[in-house]
């Protein structure tokens, strides 16, 4: 591309004004038809890399903003009435929840493999979300960590991400994920500030970063898989992640997806809120389902279904 370009190096300074260049044009000597060929070839070079260069800045052109919603339940009264042994189902989260009395969360902690990509990716760019994080199940603002594994122009993407619902979703620069590594992740509140925390164990890599969110309520703590979405509203095409595998038992970080709830800290399992969310869509069709609690209740995965 280097040797391609140096066609169209420009002279520094001004061009000369279009009456000049008409004026060197008459008083010039004829050309031959050798020296037109010749400057026919240079400007269908300079123009064929023109194209090379717009293709190149639209293929890099900046993707649409990603949220990571608050949850979108389709029986919500039921689940109410029924209470959390009910489940729930969700048209963009998949995982489990624990709720508690506003401004009873403090802490949230998560352990999972990066999924990995099944088969190829489609044409059209596809998104999962692995993540831990407060708020967002009974409220209108989420504070979360995670990991993403999409597809993005027909290629496997994965990287790591946090975000402060309403604000879109925030890649982590510089931060390498794979497929298959062990994360840890964890999002706590003190003295009015959220901490977002997430360590790739495989990469040794750490990074942390504290907001301020206006309106939190501190009300629930997740452990997700998302479909997430373009507007805070329209759901975006769910990833093929195979299974995706959470907690303790699965990744051998201990004391992980814990959560501390009115200065209780303790598994998933050990809260009598805890709630199972299945994600569905049109028609009811499962698109990632959530297994049990292991005997710990600490851990489950969840298994891709549909697009």
């Amino acid at each position: 591309m280097s040797a391609m370009l140096q066609l169209v190096r420009i002279p520094y300074g001004c061009p000369p004004s279009s009456s000049q260049s008409l004026k060197t044009a008459k008083a010039g000597p004829r050309r031959s038809p050798h020296s037109m060929n010749g400057r026919a070839g240079v400007v269908a070079a300079v123009f064929v890399v023109v194209l090379f260069i717009s293709s190149v800045f639209i293929a890099s052109s900046p993707a649409i903003k990603v949220f990571s919603s608050p949850v979108n339940l389709l029986n919500n009264t039921f689940s109410l009435l029924m209470g959390p042994s009910a489940g729930a189902t969700s048209t963009n989260w998949s995982g489990y929840v624990v709720t508690g009395s506003t401004g009873s969360v403090t802490d949230v902690k998560g352990s999972w493999t990066v999924p990995s990509i099944q088969g190829t990716c489609p044409k059209g760019n596809t998104y999962s979300l692995a993540w831990v994080g407060i708020d967002g199940f009974t409220s209108s603002t989420v504070e979360q960590v995670g990991t993403a594994t999409n597809c993005a122009s027909g290629k496997p993407q994965y990287y790591a991400w946090y975000e402060t619902y309403p604000k879109p979703l925030q890649t982590i620069s510089g931060f390498q994920v794979s497929p298959g590594d062990v994360i840890t992740a964890e999002v706590s509140y003190a003295s009015g500030t959220f901490t977002v925390h997430i360590t790739d164990l495989t990469h040794y890599q750490d990074y942390s970063h504290k907001a301020s969110v206006s309106g939190a309520l501190r009300s629930s703590a997740e452990w997700v898989m998302e479909a997430p979405t373009s507007t805070g509203t329209t759901v975006l095409p769910l990833s093929n992640f195979g299974t995706a595998y959470l907690g303790s038992d699965n990744s051998g970080v201990a004391s992980t997806c814990y959560a501390t709830v009115s200065g209780v800290t303790a598994g998933i399992g050990s809260f009598g809120s805890a709630t199972q969310v299945t994600m569905t869509g049109s028609g009811g069709i499962v698109k990632a389902q959530p297994s049990s609690l292991t005997a710990d209740g600490t851990s489950f995965s969840i298994v891709w279904k549909s697009q």
